[in-house]
């Protein structure tokens, strides 16, 4: 169900493990990874930094863009939950002196936004 899952849109959870294991050479020493969703190929990682967006690009994955915003630099951020008629989910995260949020992740309606907006809440209140 976990593609399936990825294909609609639905974050699923990621092993910490796998995840620390998979980001290690972008890792600074001493840094965890507290939790981390899969969107598809993507990821969204939350360490005791920074969040990182791992977009993984073209048909084999293999070229990979790491976005890190460091927690202090995230002026706020919107959760918009599905609705009756609204089948998605939307994140929305605004860095410091940007009018437009420099990060928009589309969700599906049964994912796991809820439990993401946990987690940029524990992280941005540092």
């Amino acid at each position: 169900m976990g593609f399936l899952n990825g294909l609609l849109g639905n974050a699923s959870t990621v092993s910490n493990e796998e995840v620390q294991s998979e980001l290690g050479p972008v890792l600074i020493p001493g840094e965890e990874v507290d939790a981390a969703f899969k969107l598809v190929r993507d990821l969204i990682v939350f360490t005791n930094n920074r969040l990182i967006l791992v977009d993984k690009q073209g048909i084999t994955g293999k070229k990979t863009e790491y976005h890190t915003i460091p927690y202090k630099s995230i002026s706020h951020y919107s959760v918009e939950t599905a609705g009756r008629f609204d089948l998605d989910s939307e994140l929305k995260i605004w860095i410091s002196g940007a009018q437009l949020p420099a990060i928009s992740k589309q969700f599906g309606k049964n994912s796991s936004i809820n439990d993401i907006q946990k987690l940029m809440a524990a992280a941005v209140t540092r």
